[in-house]
């Protein structure tokens, strides 16, 4: 039987008198591929601001990998092994390609209890071997205003790598890339995977989402209205209604 890795329970989260979420349960299994979907406005954002702890939710709870972070800041959910990615790239602007990896792993993966502190020179190893995997080894030295779009999220999926997530929540990651560069990311979500990362892709392009996803869930007005394989979801009627219409 599979480990449940992330517990969403009745989460709900307001703004004003408008509710964003309203009572979402989601369990999601180590090393699962699952898709998160849904209309602009769905509470997509929302969720994943509350599970990593951008935003704090009102009523509900969140568990990972069998710890409650209710109240618990961000920085602290990102050491205990979860990363997220962000539609627009955060890059240090002021810092080299490389430097930017070096951040996640001077102040989460050296932060983390119970593990081995990086040296210098395992660090250094570890921003090489981050870099070759996305494809990024040649810009080491660059600055990110030197990089192209595809470039630029390449290296924010890096950052997320290089704090050795259990966990990547990649939002939006292939936003106004070309049909062969949404291809590039795919394949590099999918080897994060089957080297046991979980991954939650949000996203709007249905071809990568059906492709990647074993497992598809729907948000539509802050509500959970499907949650299944993927060729199940996208003909529930619901489903159907909130991107077609009557």
């Amino acid at each position: 039987m599979a480990e449940t890795l992330l517990q969403i329970d009745r989460l709900g989260k307001r703004f004003g008198g408008f509710v964003a979420l309203d009572a979402i349960d989601l369990v999601v299994n180590a090393g699962e591929r699952v898709g998160l979907i849904g209309p602009n406005g769905s509470g997509k954002s929302t969720l994943v601001n509350c599970v990593s702890g951008m935003l704090r939710n009102e009523i509900g709870s969140v568990t990972f990998d069998g710890r409650r972070l209710d109240g618990m800041a961000a920085h602290r959910r990102t050491r205990l092994g979860m990363a997220r990615s962000f539609q627009l790239p955060k890059p240090f602007r002021s810092m080299t390609v490389a430097e930017n990896l070096h951040v996640p792993l001077l102040y989460t993966v050296n932060a983390r209890r119970g593990t081995e502190h990086l040296s210098n020179r395992a660090i250094d190893r570890r921003v090489e071997e981050v870099l070759t995997q996305v494809g990024l080894h040649e810009k080491a030295k660059k600055r990110p205003r030197d990089l192209t779009q595809i470039e630029m999220r390449k290296l924010e999926l890096a950052r997320a790598i290089a704090a050795a997530p259990k966990l990547l929540i990649a939002d939006e990651s292939m936003a106004g890339l070309s049909h062969t560069e949404i291809d590039d990311i795919l394949a590099l979500l999918v080897s994060l995977n089957e080297q046991g990362i979980t991954v939650i892709l949000i996203e709007h392009i249905m071809r990568a989402v059906m492709s990647f996803s074993q497992r598809l869930v729907v948000l539509v007005a802050g509500k959970k209205i499907a949650d299944g394989a993927p060729q199940d979801v996208i003909r529930n009627p619901e489903v159907e209604k909130a991107y077609l219409g009557e």
